[in-house]
């Protein structure tokens, strides 16, 4: 299996982001995503800025995707995704299915973005026929449906064309909205936040009234606040079928989880540590996504 490094969902500043990757390139990762996915409004990287970026890290081995905005509402995010697509000629992740779109008619590579809610092999079979190469099967697709959804790809030759990549570790992005939910926080409207999300280098915590930590907001994003973790199941996910796992981090100096599922694959790590106090994996498993349920062997 390969390791990817999914796009940033956080509004960091340009040197962070730019010093981050640079230490992406020093990991074992063989996939990296590039491009802002959730606020149009963060402009930290203008497309001439990811275009050069994704090119510098292809020139070091490193294939690179760019991915898209999840939540298109004007016609500015259009021209901006178009542009994207028109100027760079690799693998684009869509995130929308105007996107997808866009990419058909340039010929590009498509990877279909969990958001894209592919549920079934019928779908996969006509979106294979429109370009995808790769797809990220929704967040709350258990390993038992997607294996068995896999299967039934595997009878048709399209399944040999399409790889399927898994969110494997990080927050969970749950939902999108036209709301900024942390504008609403500080009591902001959308339109004069004055990039407050800034000040939340991984979002804003929510707790219920007994302090159970339940989601985090990032903008017009919310997320899980548990970091769903799939690492320690790595071998459940191979035998799943799928090809890759993604990492989605949270913080610009955490990329240990790519070593840590590197070292692990290779057979040098003995255990897994953890980052954080709260993960989950319930999805997986079938079960509700908060739970937390430790690593089996064997059995989806």
């Amino acid at each position: 299996m390969k390791i990817s490094l999914g796009p940033v969902l956080y509004f960091w500043d340009r040197k962070t982001l730019l010093d981050f990757y640079a230490r992406a390139l020093e990991t074992p990762v063989d996939i990296i995503y590039l491009g802002e996915v959730v606020c149009s409004k963060r402009r930290t990287l203008s497309a001439a800025d990811w275009i050069d970026l994704a090119a510098d890290i292809a020139r070091c081995g490193k294939q690179v995707v760019l991915s898209t905005l999840t939540l298109i509402e004007a016609e500015s995010e259009i021209g901006y995704a178009r542009n994207l697509v028109e100027r760079f000629d690799g693998m684009i992740e869509a995130n929308d299915y105007a996107v997808l779109n866009m990419a058909r008619a340039q010929g590009r590579d498509i990877c279909a973005g969990s958001s894209l809610n592919i549920y079934n092999s019928a779908t996969l079979e006509t979106l294979a026929q429109c370009g995808l190469k790769r797809w990220v099967p929704p967040l709350e697709m258990s390993g038992e449906s997607l294996q068995a959804m896999l299967q039934n790809m595997a009878r048709d030759s399209d399944r040999n064309r399409i790889e399927t990549e898994v969110f494997s570790y990080g927050r969970l992005p749950l939902a999108h909205s036209a709301r900024c939910f942390t504008a609403r926080f500080l009591n902001r409207p959308k339109d004069q936040c004055e990039f407050r999300c800034a000040d939340y280098q991984d979002g804003i915590p929510l707790f219920s009234q007994e302090q159970q930590g339940l989601f985090q907001i990032n903008g017009i994003q919310t997320q899980s606040f548990a970091h769903c973790n799939l690492i320690p199941h790595w071998q459940l996910l191979r035998d799943a079928g799928v090809d890759i796992m993604r990492i989605s981090v949270s913080s610009p100096g955490c990329l240990q989880q790519v070593t840590h599922l590197k070292s692990s694959m290779t057979g040098n790590a003995i255990s897994i540590p953890l980052a954080e106090q709260d993960v989950c994996n319930g999805y997986w498993f079938g079960e509700p996504g908060m739970v937390s349920l430790p690593a089996l062997q064997g059995n989806l």
